[in-house]
């Protein structure tokens, strides 16, 4: 197994995986773009990757409509919580050279 691919698997779900390598050779702006949504959420945790954190507890899916949305899960979902926070929306884009994405959790 390959670098970039022992990364994949460490950061990204099956699920996210599946979606971006559907994308063919535009795939790393998807990765990217996901990339960018788990650390804006890990920056409205104020807490960034650390102690239990792990980064497929975050994961960007899309609703019917193809809106994303996170999904959190375990210490992700308890520090969450622990803030109050009931719902993260989330803003994401991408370029072939950018991405971009916010998060803003709602007590």
């Amino acid at each position: 197994m390959t670098r970039t691919a022992r990364f994949a698997e460490r950061v990204f779900t099956a699920g996210e995986r599946a979606y971006c390598e559907s994308k063919g050779a535009a795939a790393y702006q998807s990765y990217a773009a996901r990339f960018a949504a788990k650390e804006a959420f890990l920056k409205a945790l104020k807490t960034g990757w650390r102690g239990k954190l792990a980064w497929t507890d975050i994961e960007v899916i899309s609703d019917a409509e193809g809106v994303p949305n996170l999904h959190v899960a375990n210490e992700a979902a308890r520090l969450m919580a622990e803030l109050g926070a009931v719902r993260a929306h989330l803003s994401i884009s991408h370029t072939r050279d950018h991405a971009i994405a916010q998060v803003i959790l709602e007590a």
